[in-house]
């Protein structure tokens, strides 16, 4: 079931995703080479939780995961393409980073993620991560009432392919509200004028998540992080995006995406 949200609890869910949107903005500037993934998600719970909020990913039971999420943050690292758990690995000059970060506050999620470039990276995945934030404005572009979930699909996945990269397709975007997981889900691949009707009311989470070689994913040992099976880099953007009368309202802004 999809739940409309009223112009309150949309202003309740954009509190919270500002604070996603701070805590990504500060994470970014300690990303270099030489820092550890365990010292920039010690950085964003001690963040988040001097505002008051919580981190919602930290002690989330995904289906089928062995055990539930053990940090506030996601960090994944090159072939890495989400869930990846902050570790003693030291970043790397070349590496290309996805911070994917989620806040409860006063009863309400935000949620984002961006892929940053640690030092000097290659032009492949400079194209990369541009490629990829592109694809995310462009589905944002179709989020008006009236138009289907098939058309943000499309967008990513129509844009992406020109450049011959691919999309993943075993993981998608998601509403979002008082859970943090909600209806409609929202593949990064699809037809256009297919799927659920966009309604004003609803807040979704938009995030393609596009690889350099071929789609298919694999699950490490550890049971939650997902990577690419050919070993090429992935990259992850994600915004969170209210359906108004006045067009897409993006409640996560980060800088210089």
């Amino acid at each position: 079931m999809i739940i409309l949200k009223s112009t309150a609890e949309i202003e309740k869910i954009k509190v919270s995703c500002q604070m996603v949107t701070e805590t990504l903005n500060y994470l970014k500037t300690l990303v270099k080479p030489g820092i550890t993934t365990i010292v920039l998600n010690e950085q964003a719970e001690i963040f988040i939780k001097g505002r008051g909020a919580i981190p919602a990913f930290k002690g989330y039971q995904l289906r089928n995961a062995p055990y539930a999420y053990p940090s506030a943050l996601c960090t994944s690292i090159n072939k890495e393409v989400i869930h990846g758990i902050p570790s003693e690995r030291k970043l790397n000059n070349g590496d290309i980073l996805s911070l994917d970060l989620g806040i409860l506050y006063n009863g309400y999620y935000g949620d984002a993620a961006i892929t940053i470039p640690v030092g000097d990276i290659s032009n492949s995945n400079k194209d990369l991560l541009s490629i990829t934030h592109k694809s995310l404005e462009l589905a944002i572009e179709q989020c008006h009432i009236g138009n289907r979930i098939g058309d943000i699909s499309n967008a990513i996945e129509s844009y992406v392919t020109k450049f011959d990269l691919s999309v993943v397709r075993e993981f998608g975007g998601h509403g979002i509200g008082s859970s943090l997981h909600e209806e409609p889900y929202i593949p990064n691949y699809g037809k256009p004028g297919l799927g659920q009707r966009l309604i004003e009311g609803m807040v979704i989470a938009i995030e393609p998540m596009i690889n350099r070689g071929i789609s298919r994913i694999g699950l490490l040992e550890d049971g939650w992080t997902i990577v690419t099976v050919d070993n090429k880099s992935s990259a992850h953007f994600e915004h969170t995006v209210a359906i108004t009368s006045n067009g897409p309202e993006v409640l996560t802004n980060i800088r210089s995406l």
